[in-house]
């Protein structure tokens, strides 16, 4: 009980963030309501990014206050709507305070592309929220300041121990193969990965019934939504990632290095290539040229 007696000696209560802005994405559904919904105590300005408008409407009905709280329309398979939405944002506030990149998508039966011709997942969950990071990088980095630096929480997960990066020239499986931090910390902006464990919601929605045949010993640890919102609004407003970030975070701790034999979809630790820096650099590279943007070369 030790580090929940040391987590509570300095409270910071409800509305403690008042004059504040926080951008959250996905938030019509599962994981990014609960994270929604504890962020609002903190009396913050939220933008709240949802590809459905009314569903995010409906969802948050019981919590949202418009004289604080707006929904933005983005359609994260869609980078002309990333742009929109984040235009839409700075058109409103030149400072952001934390941004949590929530929105995600998985198993999609067969290989799609999204608007701009990537593959669906790959741009959906990466080159959507890196391009929305870009642009709102520098509402980022005017808000921060020494003593509280701003805050970027991006949702991942165990799922990754399965496979590593594609190839430069395969980002899209344009080869076949299609089965269903960076470092900002001097200029006081920290970045943080969060896998949120195992949480039955819209996400595996495409998922064949049978798909978890043979896996029944994952159901003891699958969490409640709430549960899995957790880690990220520990990454989000805890003491602890104030002045640090560049971790993978599981359970509300710092994950450990994955252990060879374990388990990969009930695994807490991370592979080694998610600290590969040589690769990181790779794919931010590839990234700014997938998305459009001049390369910082």
């Amino acid at each position: 009980m030790s580090r929940y007696t040391g987590a509570h000696a300095k409270p910071n209560g409800p509305g403690k963030l008042k004059g504040e802005v926080i951008v959250i994405t996905g938030t019509s559904s599962g994981i990014g309501i609960e994270t929604t919904r504890a962020l609002a105590t903190t009396g913050a300005t939220l933008f709240l990014t949802a590809r459905d408008v009314a569903k995010a409407e409906s969802a948050l009905a019981s919590i949202f206050e418009p004289s604080r709280m707006e929904i933005i329309e983005m359609d994260q398979a869609s980078l002309s709507s990333v742009y929109a939405a984040a235009a839409a944002i700075l058109a409103k506030t030149s400072k952001i305070h934390l941004l949590v990149k929530n929105a995600g998508i998985m198993a999609i039966p067969d290989l799609r592309l999204t608007a701009d011709g990537h593959e669906l997942q790959f741009g959906t969950n990466h080159l959507s929220h890196f391009l929305f990071y870009n642009l709102l990088e520098p509402a980022l980095l005017a808000a921060t300041t020494p003593d509280h630096p701003s805050r970027v929480v991006t949702l991942a997960s165990s799922a990754h121990n399965v496979h590593g990066i594609n190839d430069p020239d395969n980002y899209d499986f344009q080869k076949g193969g299609y089965d269903p931090s960076r470092r900002y910390g001097s200029r006081h902006l920290h970045a943080t990965s969060v896998h949120p464990g195992l949480v039955q919601t819209g996400l595996t929605q495409h998922m064949p019934p049978d798909a978890f045949k043979g896996m029944e010993y994952l159901y003891p640890t699958m969490k409640s939504v709430e549960q899995g919102a957790a880690t990220s609004v520990w990454a989000a407003i805890g003491k602890a990632w104030k002045h640090d970030g560049g971790k993978y975070l599981v359970n509300c701790a710092m994950a450990e290095p994955y252990a060879e034999g374990d388990d990969k979809f009930s695994a807490t630790g991370y592979s080694s290539y998610a600290y590969d820096e040589e690769k990181a650099k790779r794919l931010w590279s590839d990234s700014l040229k997938l998305v459009g943007l001049r390369s910082e070369d």
